[in-house]
């Protein structure tokens, strides 16, 4: 029988601000194939760990190994800017709470989806413009928008060319920065089912940022609840959102039930 390890292995992990720490002693293991949400209010460190995780802030403390696809466990904190670009263009995606910040705005649809094909090495343009069409297909955007910018599109699909930009490679771990914040919520709603099916059908694991409980509920397997940069609560999500133990967490569960 095949021992799994966990993707991400994050111990005592912290970033430090100057003389503060944005996020500090960080436990968890991301399995394969896991959806993991990160939650709670504005502050509580929960997009610093993400960025920490992910490689853009600095890890001050503590360490995050990752499992290539190679089988060979890599610390993180000791990878060098080559290597962790190697990554980015084939194994990891970051879908944006804003898509101006994923996505090259005055690039066509097809463009966005095919770049990162370009930077693994494709060059064959018809086979590229093919699977950037169908890419498009995958996410609900109509292939006859293919050569149009992102600029003419609605919100809720520059989040789903964010995605399909992101997924075009394959990667096996995905970085969500609260992605259905500011659409409304019927956008919201198919953004999340497109989400969850292309997670399932792809074995994908995801860390998830957000505010928003029904998300994390929707699509997450475990879930970490924050404050002042700890991790104060975490387990699985069904259990979290219906049985909280922390008194935080409570409040957080309780205002939502109340709105």
């Amino acid at each position: 029988m095949n021992h799994v390890e966990p993707l991400l292995r994050v111990r005592d992990a912290g970033h430090r601000y100057g003389d503060r720490f944005g996020c500090r002693g960080v436990d968890f293991d991301l399995w394969p194939g896991e959806v993991i949400a990160v939650v709670g209010e504005s502050g509580s460190g929960k997009s610093t760990l993400l960025g920490t995780l992910a490689q853009r802030l600095d890890l001050s403390e503590g360490s995050i190994r990752y499992g290539r696809t190679d089988g060979e466990s890599v610390d993180l904190g000791h990878l060098g800017e080559s290597a962790v670009r190697r990554l980015w263009r084939s194994e990891w995606g970051f879908v944006h709470q804003d898509p101006a910040d994923g996505l090259r705005m005055h690039v066509s649809a097809g463009g966005n989806v095919g770049e990162p094909l370009m930077a693994d090495g494709w060059r064959h343009y018809g086979r590229i413009r093919e699977v950037a069409a169908h890419w498009l297909q995958r996410v609900e955007i109509p292939v006859d928008r293919i050569d149009d910018h992102p600029t003419t599109f609605s919100g809720g699909m520059r989040q789903r060319l964010q995605i399909a930009r992101n997924l075009v490679i394959s990667p096996r771990l995905v970085f969500m920065d609260e992605p259905t914040s500011g659409l409304d919520v019927s956008v919201q709603a198919r953004l999340l089912d497109l989400i969850r099916g292309l997670v399932s059908e792809f074995g994908l694991s995801v860390v998830i940022v957000t505010h928003d409980l029904a998300v994390a509920r929707l699509i997450s397997h475990r879930t970490l609840v924050m404050k002042d940069g700890r991790v104060i609560e975490s387990g699985l999500t069904d259990r979290v959102l219906d049985d909280p133990h922390a008194a935080y967490t409570q409040l957080l569960v309780s205002s939502i039930l109340q709105g």
